[in-house]
């Protein structure tokens, strides 16, 4: 049975935690765009049994990486973390970077922390539009389900839902859950990165210029993680 007393010291320490979550994830762009960058990059070089399937990257309609999401609990969990999105434009490119924020709030007698690589793929028209939105409720605006493994596995059954998840430790892609948490535009960040603000609807449907080289570097990895799914 879970007291006031338990309650408060939970919300207190989720408040502490994420004040240091914040400071622990001010990255500024190139950092976090090369981060971003080397987490798609080790997509093909995890072993077959332990990569996001090729049916997975080759359908994809967006694409958005959190490295470093960190979670923290102690009867109230906390997740976290700051990443970029790029989706797939009418013209058959891939958009800048547009910056986001996740957040999330989870109950249980849970205690301990730790950070891990973030990916998520759009997987259909929905989720597409609700990210061009620029805020997303996981799991109710649109559905969201843990990814299928391996490079041979099919992803049909997990297309049912808008967005499929997975996190990156230790040399290998998991299936994740991140129902109820919230997906958002950064605005400050994407202030930093175009100088201006700008919606994240007009990036994604790649009417910004890509800001730096990091950015064009990103692009170009989940280019190139298309491209080999679609040659197995």
């Amino acid at each position: 049975m879970i007291t006031k007393v338990q309650i408060v010291t939970g919300v207190l320490c989720l408040c502490v935690g994420t004040f240091a979550f914040a400071g622990s994830n001010e990255k500024n762009a190139s950092t976090e765009l090369q981060q971003a960058t080397q987490v798609i990059d080790q997509m093909h070089s995890q072993g077959a049994d332990k990569a996001i399937p090729n049916d997975v990257l080759e359908k994809a309609k967006c694409v958005a990486v959190i490295p470093k999401l960190v979670k923290g609990a102690f009867v109230i969990g906390g997740e976290h973390g700051t990443g970029v999105a790029t989706c797939k434009t009418s013209e058959g490119t891939w958009s800048a970077p547009a910056p986001f924020a996740l957040s999330g709030i989870s109950w249980g007698p849970q205690i301990g922390g730790t950070s891990t690589d973030l990916v998520m793929f759009m997987m259909n028209n929905q989720a597409m539009t609700a990210l061009m939105e620029g805020h997303i409720k996981v799991g109710a605006s649109v559905s969201a389900a843990a990814g299928p493994v391996g490079r041979q596995a099919s992803g049909s059954a997990g297309y049912k839902a808008g967005i499929l998840t997975y996190s990156h430790s230790k040399g290998a892609f998991i299936g994740a859950s991140l129902n109820g948490a919230d997906i958002s535009q950064d605005t400050r960040a994407t202030k930093d990165w175009y100088g201006k603000d700008i919606s994240f609807k007009q990036i994604l449907e790649g009417q910004a210029k890509m800001p730096n080289s990091e950015a064009r570097n990103f692009v170009n990895a989940v280019q190139n993680a298309k491209e080999t799914a679609q040659v197995h």
